[in-house]
């Protein structure tokens, strides 16, 4: 039985990272057809594509009765996000990431806000409905100020290789992969829940700590590989608007919509209550990188790349 589990986890893992991969370079293609500008890109396209998984998974875990599942998953995942994600993205890109933009630095600024709102609306231990209401707005006021603002529209997305769909036949094929994308991507969610279900009862672990530590970490394959490639051709403001834009998302609309669906409640548990610290300290160290540097270094990746390995050596050593 263990062994039926566990390929069933590693498929699920497989099938959440390829239709991930595929609903990133169709959505990129897409947007290239529609002109979308660079910033609807980075902040809205990419973010909510990177976030879907974990949306999939929420819901997955809220039909399943286990929506701490989906709490523990952002929490991790947005630890990712700042320090692993960014990390590699500096030292396997061309060099520093620059955050000169004044948007990206009162987004950074609102992303720091938006990682930690969740964990201080926790601290009575139940993220209630009021709660998740309170988060969907948050997602809401970012949204209509950063569309509110009319030179965040001026350069339209094109990468360097100048990829374009030539034809309406083209964009209607991409936009089946999209919907195919979507249904592997909640078939693979649905495998994970399950199979994490059943190593949680199997090896007695909480499942938070597994969200945490293994369901994290596949959620955010997807921005892995888009943060490196865009790294890669140079392109500092995908990377960033992609971390940022994926950790506001996931703090505010995606956790809120669980939390309006089934009421999250938290055990105090040790390695819970470390993932929540290092989220701060992840947090707080991006924001002063990219609000005093105005880039992350390549020592300051070397630093986030530290940082993620102890958050994972610390859990895993509180968990035994």
């Amino acid at each position: 039985m263990i062994f039926l589990y566990i390929f069933l986890f590693l498929f699920s893992c497989f099938l959440l990272f390829w239709s991930g991969f595929w609903l990133v370079e169709a959505l990129v293609k897409i947007s290239k057809f529609l002109r979308w500008r660079e910033f609807v890109v980075a902040f809205f396209v990419m973010a909510f594509a990177c976030s879907l998984p974990n949306l999939f998974v929420g819901i997955n875990s809220v039909i399943n009765k286990v929506p701490e599942l989906s709490f523990g998953d952002i929490v991790g995942g947005n630890v990712i996000n700042l320090t692993l994600v960014v990390g590699l993205a500096v030292l396997l890109g061309r060099g520093a990431l620059t955050a000169e933009s004044r948007m990206v630095q009162s987004s950074t600024l609102y992303a720091t806000f938006a990682a930690i709102l969740p964990l201080l609306l926790v601290l009575d231990g139940t993220l209630s409905r009021l709660d998740g209401a309170m988060m969907v707005v948050v997602f809401i006021v970012y949204a209509v100020w950063l569309f509110s603002k009319e030179d965040r529209f001026k350069k339209i997305y094109q990468d360097s290789k100048k990829e374009t769909i030539s034809d309406f036949l083209g964009f209607f094929k991409n936009s089946l992969r999209v919907v195919f994308s979507l249904a592997v991507l909640l078939l693979a969610t649905a495998g994970i829940v399950k199979s994490s279900i059943w190593f949680s009862t199997f090896f007695q672990i909480p499942l938070p700590i597994i969200g945490i530590l293994i369901v994290g970490l596949g959620d955010t394959l997807p921005e892995i590989y888009f943060s490196i490639v865009s790294a890669r051709k140079g392109q500092n403001w995908m990377v960033l608007g992609d971390v940022v834009g994926s950790v506001i998302y996931t703090s505010t609309l995606v956790l809120g919509i669980i939390a309006l669906l089934s009421p999250i409640k938290i055990v105090n548990l040790p390695p819970f209550f470390i993932a929540r610290v290092f989220l701060i300290i992840s947090a707080f160290i991006f924001l002063l990188a990219v609000r005093t540097g105005r880039k992350v270094s390549k020592i300051e990746g070397l630093l986030f790349l530290l940082i993620y390995f102890v958050f994972v050596a610390s859990v895993i050593f509180f968990a035994i």
